[in-house]
């Protein structure tokens, strides 16, 4: 718990990283496999990340990113699509991640028309597909920035962007993926600025 607790308090939305920094190639992988391990609705893993490296393709990015410095000044950067028609019901990929389970044939089928459902009444009147995903995309990122401070790198998440210009400069299959977020990863460099909350107190209630 201490050090949980450690990594949280450690953890804000970096605005200065350090440039000249750069994330020991495992340290990175781990923080790839904490997005790998979160989980998410039904087991369907919504997500897909896109590292983007290349020095040109970042400057690029930082344009259709209100020009945030976080894009080229940080270590790594990740884009997380959300799954789109891939996720829907009666999709190959559903019916394949339903099978790994192992379920006998009556099982499985259960299961299907229940995710069918479960898309029909909660998901279909409220948010489109695209929402959905990213909700499950934001587990993955939270998990993602709280195992990367665990491991003393910085992050900061990155909305501020033109969802149709990221799309079109990564050359997404925008049937498949929407860009839901990207975060970026690296060290603090100087002061960086506080982060504030309410008290806690006024944001909880018991019944």
């Amino acid at each position: 718990m201490q050090a949980f607790m450690q990594a949280m308090s450690f953890r804000h939305a970096c605005k200065k990283f350090d440039p000249a920094r750069t994330i020991p190639a495992d340290e990175f992988q781990q923080i790839l496999e904490f997005a790998h391990l979160s989980p998410s609705s039904f087991g369907m893993e919504h997500w897909r990340f896109v590292v983007v490296q290349t020095p040109a393709l970042r400057a690029k990015l930082r344009e259709v990113c209100w020009n945030q410095p976080q894009i080229t000044d940080s270590s790594h950067v990740v884009v997380i699509l959300a799954k789109v028609a891939e996720v829907e019901p009666g999709s190959e990929y559903v019916q394949r991640l339903f099978e790994r389970r192992g379920l006998p044939e009556a099982a499985k089928q259960a299961y299907l028309a229940k995710y069918a459902a479960h898309y029909d009444a909660e998901i279909r009147p409220y948010m489109n597909t695209f929402a959905w995903s990213s909700k499950q995309c934001y587990i993955a990122l939270a998990n993602m920035m709280t195992g990367a401070a665990s491991l003393g790198i910085d992050s900061c998440p990155i909305e501020g962007m033109s969802k149709e210009g990221v799309e079109t400069l990564l050359e997404i299959d925008t049937q498949r993926y929407g860009v839901a977020v990207a975060v970026a990863f690296g060290y603090r460099a100087g002061e960086q600025t506080p982060r504030l909350r309410q008290a806690l107190d006024d944001l909880v209630e018991y019944r």
